[in-house]
């Protein structure tokens, strides 16, 4: 009798959480027919296809080929127009070519494929949490772990993109959780499992080379717990094992072949010069060995490079103020305001638990505390402050934790389970009336994701998502007529999601992609500005921000949170300079620096103190041999560099003390 009670019991837990995980898919799918593409998707499924299709791993290899590949997947037995590629610079080649493969093939049919294919490892972190909080405290624990995960808005923000995120979420937890089963009983099976998953996560993201000093951690947990010598040799062992696994599962996923690409041209610019660019000298120097040494496949190692390279280069928004290189608390300060309050609370409630000795789990605590905590630190320590989304690794583990300390509860007292079904109730509810809108999360305690913007930006608010939501709300008022600093403009086709508003300067399209635009100095609304523009990340704050005027003023709407509309009539005195500097470098780039002097002439009235504007009046003059002229535009625009945001602009005093150099040696 006993025996069908526990058998039922199962049934029940098991139909719960088949139950959850449908509601997760729904979810997923709805996301991802709701929103329109994000600033990665593109080039990540064109160089996933590419991968699947002719072995080249060259297109842009700023990420390791797993979930890109896995992405593509669906699209093989599709007929597709496939751009060739131009020789450009391998983010240039992926970003543009990555834009006309998916808006000329049907952006909406390709991106619901690859993101419900990619929804996958979303579905894989919420079994494996579900498996482990069951494993490890009970069943209660796995459908309490299970329920909140399905109904965590970063998760579902994440959770179907053709982005890396929640992929390298699901394969470090995956490889933890079999860790702690091979702790739990050692066999070459379950050493083998480990081994696996720690080479899926280093094919996912390089940030899954974290797992083998975490298991490191671990092996010394256990060590000064235990103090047997002979457990800690054959944990070493065992790692070793693990490392020689995932390091042939990388090596496969190239295709064991170190050479990015099969045959024809090398990667654009070819490694050694790209490890040039790399800010520390040490760091070239290390993955010029990898390189000449061939440990480690060509792409991966560009990939390493580039992810230094871009933490470096990406400047961070942080309650207000553009950070050059992040700031330690910016990711504390992302946890605290993107996690749900339900979330923290019973997190508060599961540590005050461990801290008085009453959750007696010695293992499974190690196994949920070190890798967090040694991830995080990690986090904290890096300055690529660019989106909550880098520390989404942690809460599974966090889940599975107070999961734990809830079932404990309710076990000690029924009470509790009444207060728990009602913070996860809260978490329901906020879930689902943010729908779609996740990326734009932030919980009531900072006031909700309308104020978000104030304290954190780009990933945090606005990834590009927004343009169907755009759409509607043009549609609904009647509007065809409008202007839009849009953050993604270049990498994403506007005119297929049917926005009609003519397009602002931003740098990735004025500066990167040089895209034709014709601004006036003055412009009536609406004039819609994603948040990332509006917040400076790009241009910089205060006299930089040729948006900065709208900062303080009132949007008519806030569509999903991340993009601002406002009307009215409006002076945009430095966005026209910077629209039409860049016409005038065109036309000297042409052949023509009588017009292009002519041109920037004007523009310099309208802003005097633009580096921007100054440098291309110097090299105009310097092009037409008037040198000393040219000189005192130069001297101009390292004036403007040292006293205005002298921080955000450091960058660019080298390369004009060159230019006033060359003045005097002519």
């Amino acid at each position: 009798m006993t025996g069908n009670v526990e058998s039922r019991s199962r049934t029940t837990v098991v139909c719960i959480a088949v139950a959850l995980l449908l509601v997760l898919v729904g979810q997923l799918a709805y996301t991802s027919r709701a929103n329109s593409i994000s600033w990665d998707e593109a080039h990540h499924l064109f160089d996933g296809y590419n991968i699947l299709k002719q072995h080249d791993y060259g297109l842009n290899p700023e990420v390791p080929p797993l979930v890109k590949m896995i992405a593509a997947a669906p699209l093989l037995r599709m007929h597709l127009v496939v751009p060739p590629l131009q020789g450009r610079s391998e983010q240039t080649e992926a970003f543009l070519d990555g834009k006309d493969f998916v808006f000329h093939n049907g952006a909406d049919k390709l991106l619901f494929r690859a993101r419900m294919a990619v929804s996958l490892f979303m579905i894989g972190l919420a079994i494996c949490v579900f498996f482990a909080a069951y494993e490890m405290f009970g069943p209660a624990a796995g459908l309490l772990a299970l329920a909140f995960l399905v109904f965590d808005p970063n998760f579902l923000a994440h959770g179907a993109l053709v982005t890396t995120d929640t992929a390298i979420s699901c394969c470090i937890f995956l490889a933890l959780y079999l860790a702690y089963r091979y702790a739990k009983k050692p066999t070459a099976v379950r050493l083998l499992l480990v081994g696996l998953a720690t080479g899926l996560a280093v094919v996912a993201k390089f940030t899954g080379l974290l797992i083998l000093p975490m298991l490191l951690l671990l092996a010394l947990a256990e060590w000064l717990i235990a103090r047997d010598w002979r457990l800690f040799i054959r944990r070493i062992v065992a790692l070793a094992v693990v490392g020689a696994i995932s390091f042939g599962i990388l090596w496969s996923f190239y295709g064991f072949r170190y050479s990015a690409r099969p045959a024809g041209p090398d990667i654009n610019p070819p490694l050694a010069d790209y490890l040039k660019q790399l800010p520390n000298p040490q760091d070239a120097h290390h993955l010029a060995l990898l390189a000449h040494t061939h440990i480690l496949p060509e792409a991966y190692i560009f990939g390493l490079a580039n992810t230094k390279i871009t933490e470096f280069e990406d400047t961070s928004y942080f309650f207000g103020h553009i950070y050059r290189h992040g700031t330690w608390l910016y990711f504390p300060a992302a946890f605290a305001i993107k996690s749900t309050l339900p979330f923290l609370l019973l997190l508060m409630a599961a540590f005050a638990v461990i801290a008085t000795g009453r959750l007696k789990h010695r293992r499974e605590l190690l196994f949920l505390l070190v890798p967090p905590v040694f991830f995080f630190a990690v986090a904290m320590h890096s300055t690529m402050n660019i989106g909550q989304r880098h520390i989404l690794p942690i809460y599974p583990f966090l889940y599975v934790l107070l999961a734990g300390a809830a079932a404990w509860l309710i076990q000690r007292n029924r009470r509790w389970s009444y207060a728990i079904a009602a913070l996860l109730l809260w978490q329901v509810v906020t879930s689902a009336r943010l729908a779609p809108a996740y990326m734009a999360y932030a919980n009531e305690a900072w006031g909700g994701p309308s104020l978000l913007h104030k304290y954190l930006g780009d990933a945090n608010t606005d990834w590009g998502q927004q343009l169907k939501a755009a759409k509607r709300y043009l549609d609904r008022r009647g509007i065809k007529n409008c202007w839009f600093a849009y953050f993604a403009d270049g990498v994403v086709d506007t005119s297929y999601y049917g926005i009609p508003c003519k397009r602002l300067p931003t740098v990735e399209n004025t500066v990167w992609l040089n895209l034709p635009m014709n601004v006036p100095p003055e412009i009536d609304g609406p004039v819609l500005i994603s948040d990332g523009v509006l917040a400076g990340i790009d241009y910089g704050q205060g006299a930089l921000n040729p948006y900065q005027q709208f900062r303080s003023l009132r949007p008519t709407a806030a569509i999903d949170y991340g993009l601002f509309v406002y009307d009215g009539h409006f002076k945009i005195p430095l966005a026209f300079a910077l629209a039409e500097t860049q016409q005038a470098q065109n036309m000297l780039a042409a052949g023509h620096p009588d017009e292009a002097l002519a041109a920037v002439q004007q523009v310099a009235t309208f802003a005097p103190n633009s580096v921007t504007v100054q440098v291309a009046f110097g090299d105009i003059l310097m092009k037409l041999h008037r040198n000393q002229d040219a000189q005192t535009h130069y001297q101009q625009a390292l004036i403007s560099a040292k006293t205005i945001e002298p921080e955000l602009q450091a960058d660019s005093i080298p390369m004009i003390e060159a230019k006033l150099a060359t003045t005097r040696s002519h």
